[in-house]
């Protein structure tokens, strides 16, 4: 994904309310350049579409100076974070850059760079992903009993998409979830997968995917309903030279979670 941050950078640095103010003129930028950033990013953010509904409160309209120094100054190639507030960030920057959110960002970088697509490494990417959301299907339908071990072959173990998975999924069978499958009640699809990023030790797949999925809650039984089709973006990578899933960014990821949390 260092492709990716780097990219986002270079665009945030060349957009022009930051190249007609002082950052233009100064060559490396310090804590007071980071302060005038955040301020010029709050204002283009104040008036953004994407922001004008639900958005704004879902991941805010701001981001501090700290967080913008950090993914400046930071290498990200052997670092990823772990939960969604880095991704709400690079959804913000993106949107200060005029897209709708990192999604759309990744989708425009990979139709101007006209990226080929080969096909032997496209088929065995593709199995990969397949292969995990069949295994995500399973894992929801052993809940309440919680079992990422099931991901043991497809996610590198330390990974970050690994440990938020971990934490959104064990939440959930705390409060006693339970997958409803009769009757086809709960199902997913994965269609349209394109390969976004080719490296020699680092793959980025995009696909659209519709999940319809239904729980209840053991004891009482009340129904909560997961129906969402989106972009995710799959981040693979090559270490000892096994290729696994590394990260992903899906934008509805922990959607039930968040709903308790609004409910406390």
């Amino acid at each position: 994904m260092k492709t990716i941050y780097n990219s986002i950078r270079e665009e945030v640095e060349k957009h022009s309310k930051v190249r007609n103010s002082v950052l233009g003129n100064v060559s490396e930028w310090k804590r007071s350049h980071y302060i005038i950033l955040s301020e010029i990013i709050k204002d283009e953010l104040s008036e953004a579409e994407e922001l004008k509904g639900g958005k704004k409160f879902e991941i805010g309209n701001t981001i501090s100076h700290v967080t913008l120094q950090r993914f400046f100054e930071n290498d990200y190639q052997d670092k990823t974070h772990n939960d969604l507030r880095f991704l709400k960030t690079l959804d913000k920057i993106c949107i200060f850059l005029g897209y709708k959110d990192l999604n759309d960002y990744i989708q425009s970088l990979k139709l101007n760079n006209h990226v080929q697509e080969p096909s032997g490494s496209l088929e065995f990417l593709t199995k990969m992903v397949y292969d995990y959301c069949a295994t995500t299907f399973e894992f929801y339908k052993n809940f309440p009993s919680h079992q990422p071990e099931i991901f043991k072959e497809l996610v590198f173990d330390g990974s970050p998409f690994l440990e938020r998975t971990s934490q959104f999924s064990k939440e959930l069978c705390e409060r006693d979830f339970q997958l409803v499958t009769k009757n086809n009640r709960s199902n997913y699809e994965v269609f349209d997968i394109h390969l976004v990023t080719d490296e020699p030790d680092k793959k980025i797949l995009e696909t659209q995917e519709f999940w319809n999925l239904l729980f209840k809650v053991g004891e009482t039984g009340e129904e909560h309903f997961v129906n969402q089709l989106n972009t995710q973006i799959y981040f693979i990578r090559k270490i000892d030279n096994i290729w696994k899933i590394w990260d992903n960014y899906n934008p509805d990821a922990g959607r039930l979670n968040r709903k308790f949390e609004i409910e406390k």
